[in-house]
């Protein structure tokens, strides 16, 4: 049975650097599941960032959902898995729907909310499955003001209920503020 690590936090807290480093002590042979899609300029720089932080030896997988489809085979031989991070493949999800996300109903909310928690429970049946470690980042976002905007508060609702889906089902759940982790579970 894997093992399931969740590190959350704010924004530039150190989450992806703690992540990294825990992923490092299990070894070379690690996937990473890059869940990030460039669609401006602040995006790829972001991503070109991260991906001078992880060893070029490390195998990235660029998806954000359909795990069941492209996870299972890439595990043989591996010794650890990162995901960096849940958030951003939550949004991803969101952002796939065509809707009007200024005049979101609670039935619509509700809808998105659905598809999203099955996501989650597919890859964490796969990391129930595995035999090597997971390690997922994912922010705390409800921790700051509230989004002025509909889909803002959308994202933050559906991301932290996600997040507690995933803090149950972890072995392990560490906090980072400024730098430092702490772990919680």
């Amino acid at each position: 049975m894997g093992k399931l690590i969740l590190v959350t936090g704010g924004a530039r807290s150190g989450k992806s650097r703690y992540a990294e480093e825990r992923a490092r002590n299990f070894g070379g042979r690690i996937l990473y599941i890059a869940t990030a899609i460039a669609m401006d300029e602040e995006m790829n720089e972001r991503i070109r960032r991260h991906r001078m932080q992880r060893p070029a030896n490390w195998e990235t997988l660029e998806s954000f959902r359909d795990f069941e489809v492209s996870l299972p085979g890439l595990l043989k031989d591996r010794e650890a898995v990162l995901l960096d991070c849940v958030t951003v493949m939550v949004s991803n999800i969101m952002l796939q729907k065509a809707m009007d996300w200024e005049d979101l109903s609670i039935e619509d909310i509700n809808e998105v909310e659905k598809e999203v928690i099955q996501q989650v429970e597919s890859l964490l049946s796969i990391i129930q499955t595995a035999e090597i470690p997971f390690i997922l980042v994912t922010n705390e976002l409800g921790m700051g003001v509230v989004p002025p905007y509909a889909l803002g508060r959308a994202v933050r609702d559906i991301a932290g209920r996600v997040n507690q889906v995933l803090a149950r089902a972890a072995d392990e759940v560490h906090l980072c503020v400024s730098g430092i982790p702490v772990r919680i579970k």
